[in-house]
């Protein structure tokens, strides 16, 4: 067959042109461009494409590093709004803009540069050194190759470079120190009077054309993301069949040919008078030793004063020179070689070593004893167990991997037959992980042919020595609720709004009454408020108090209570506390200056936004009104904990 299209090449091509120009002249150009991916275009830069998929990577990314931050308990929901949205969608487009930028500028990482920043990553260490193991175990977990993952962190190290010169020319005039300063030190009495929306609620009436509408304008509130129910099979030295018991007749073997791994060293009990040299006169220090020497000879009862009143060791002078239980490689080497050629209660002749001279007395022996076998009976199965396992798992690897491909309808065929458990999880979202099923497992999980066939997925390394195979049980897509399901919560919701905007309404219509006659009526006690201390007023409330002019009071300023209802705020006097010491001057231009450099990230960002031809093409992916342009960031190299 080959053969003849090779041979008649110019007519397979006419025919090839046949079968596709009238694809085009039925549906378009545009219906082609919407087909190779146009429809989920997000954003471009320098005209190159940030699609839907890249998007769903970063958010995932991102719930995972707040789900290791805060915990279990972390509400991926949180990230379900159009601010968040925007703000992942800006880091993608910044990271993009920054790599080309760092392309343009030719920044070069070098290979040490790259092991100097692998090395200090906490995630990579034991005991305070880099562990090859934990690194290739993370870059497993990540379903990247080492050569992908260092070339992310040197992509990462790259843009960094750009910024860190932006932050290191921030510079923070001493004027804009003093001014924060008075800021920061002055404050406001004031007293209160609040329209909470509790006080309004109960004239609230609410009609079902209302609750209806709100329903309507609303839908995304009462959405319930896509989501499947899965089961997947670990396979890991941990779960595998090698962890049945092992016969007690290799237990027993064990123990024999191990005996000394589990017993306990031979361990001696002494006593010593050390003599220093004062002054570096070593001949006057081994006289006065052998001078005590021959009174211990003379009377060994009287060891212990004599210690006490001669011997220069601060840690066991006090103790009448006792130094407990030790084995050998504890002490110094010829202190050691007396100690273990001497009998109990025998005393030594004096002994040199770098710490001076020694008169020693051994006065205990705890010869070397094995455990009884049933005392590590239990140590000796775990570890045979675990060494068996692992065994277990090199054969049984190539097995999982091929039971999970060749029976793909269902995990049970591979469960039976390396005796695995089946585990579950009943909501998992696009967005959304669970133990052993990282990104990339759900990746494959959601993939079309997954949803569709829900065969399993092939055996992914999620770990060292970690296999996982998973597939879709039941696929739910997002869905409204009905709305006479969740009738009763949007009528709180809109109750709720209607009794903030009486709050409201009802506030500005006393505070227009106040500012033609002042009054104090209904007011609480006064209280000092201050920028740096806010006393738990809403921030909207207090920037309202510190910004009215002072020069004339009492005066009267109102703001919305987040949400909450209407304050105005009675502003009765204003001074300006104590002026900051030393140290506090010192903290708050640190600060200032880390201000400063984020403001000029923020600058430098929106220029390279610029520079680089950045558009967002979908608008709930835009930043809503008021928000920050940008945090001007880019993400820390992959792995680390910044």
């Amino acid at each position: 067959m080959f053969e003849s299209v090779r041979t008649h090449r110019r007519w397979m091509m006419l025919f090839m042109l046949v079968l596709i120009f009238p694809s085009f002249v039925f549906f378009g150009i545009q219906g082609y461009n919407s087909f190779i991916g146009g429809e989920s275009v997000l954003a471009k830069v320098d005209g190159s494409p940030i699609t839907q998929q890249e998007f769903d990577q970063a958010q995932r990314d991102r719930i995972e590093r707040l789900r290791q931050t805060f915990g279990p308990d972390f509400d991926p929901k949180l990230l379900e709004n159009q601010e968040a949205r925007a703000s992942i969608l800006d880091g993608i487009v910044m990271n993009r803009a920054l790599a080309n930028e760092a392309n343009k500028a030719n920044i070069v990482v070098t290979t040490d540069r790259l092991r100097e920043v692998l090395a200090t990553v906490p995630a990579f260490q034991e005991d305070g050194k880099f562990s090859y193991d934990k690194y290739k175990a993370y870059v497993a977990s990540q379903g990247l190759t080492e050569p992908m993952f260092e070339q992310r962190v040197r992509e990462d190290l790259r843009k960094q470079a750009l910024l860190q010169a932006v932050v290191e020319s921030a510079i923070v005039p001493k004027a804009v120190g003093d001014r924060l300063d008075t800021m920061l030190r002055e404050q406001r009495e004031v007293r209160e009077l609040r329209f909470t929306a509790e006080q309004f609620l109960p004239r609230v009436k609410v009609t079902d054309e209302q609750v209806a509408a709100f329903y309507e304008q609303n839908r995304s509130l009462f959405e319930t993301p896509e989501s499947a129910k899965v089961e997947f099979l670990v396979l890991s030295p941990e779960t595998i069949a090698a962890a049945d018991a092992v016969p007690e007749a290799e237990l027993r073997a064990y123990y024999e040919q191990n005996k000394a791994r589990f017993g306990a060293d031979e361990q001696r009990r002494a006593s010593h008078i050390l003599i220093t040299a004062e002054g570096g006169d070593k001949a006057a220090a081994r006289k006065k030793a052998e001078q005590l020497l021959a009174q211990v000879k003379a009377s060994p009862a009287d060891f212990e004063k004599l210690a006490r009143e001669n011997s220069r060791d601060p840690g066991s002078a006090a103790q009448g020179g006792d130094l407990g239980f030790f084995g050998k490689g504890m002490m110094v080497k010829p202190f050691e070689d007396a100690v273990f050629r001497m009998k109990s209660g025998e005393i030594s002749d004096v002994v040199e070593s770098d710490f001076g001279f020694h008169i020693i007395k051994v006065t205990e022996v705890k010869p070397a004893a094995a455990k009884p076998f049933e005392q590590v009976k239990g140590d000796i199965e775990r570890e045979l167990k675990t060494q068996l396992a692992q065994k277990e798992f090199t054969r049984a690897a190539d097995q999982f991997t091929n039971l999970v491909y060749e029976q793909a309808d269902s995990l049970q065929p591979a469960a039976d037959a390396l005796k695995l458990k089946i585990q579950q999880v009943d909501a998992l979202t696009r967005r959304g992980l669970a133990p052993y099923l990282n990104a990339r497992v759900v990746d494959a999980l959601f993939a079309e042919e997954s949803l569709k066939s829900k065969r399993n997925t092939q055996a992914m390394e999620v770990g060292t020595n970690t296999l996982v195979s998973a597939r879709v049980v039941e696929h739910r897509p997002a869905a409204v609720r009905p709305l006479d399901e969740v009738k009763p919560q949007v009528r709180q919701l809109v109750e709720r709004r209607e009794a903030v905007r009486l709050a409201r309404e009802a506030g500005e219509a006393r505070l227009a009454e106040l500012k033609k006659q002042p009054g104090d009526a209904g007011f609480g006690p006064a209280r000092s408020v201050s920028r740096s201390n806010p006393q738990g007023l809403p921030p909207g409330v207090l920037n309202a108090i510190m910004r009215a002019p002072a020069d004339k009071l009492p005066a009267f300023v109102g703001a919305e209570a987040d949400g909450a209802g209407y304050l105005i705020a009675q502003i009765v006097a204003r001074k300006v506390g104590d002026a900051e010491t030393a140290e506090q001057r010192e903290a708050r231009n640190r600060v200032l200056a880390q201000q400063a450099a984020a403001a000029d990230e923020i600058a430098y960002a929106e220029g390279l936004k610029a520079r680089h031809n950045v558009k967002i093409l979908k608008a709930e992916f835009q930043k809503p009104t008021g928000a920050p342009a940008t945090d001007g960031k880019a993400p820390p190299p992959a792995g680390s904990t910044k």
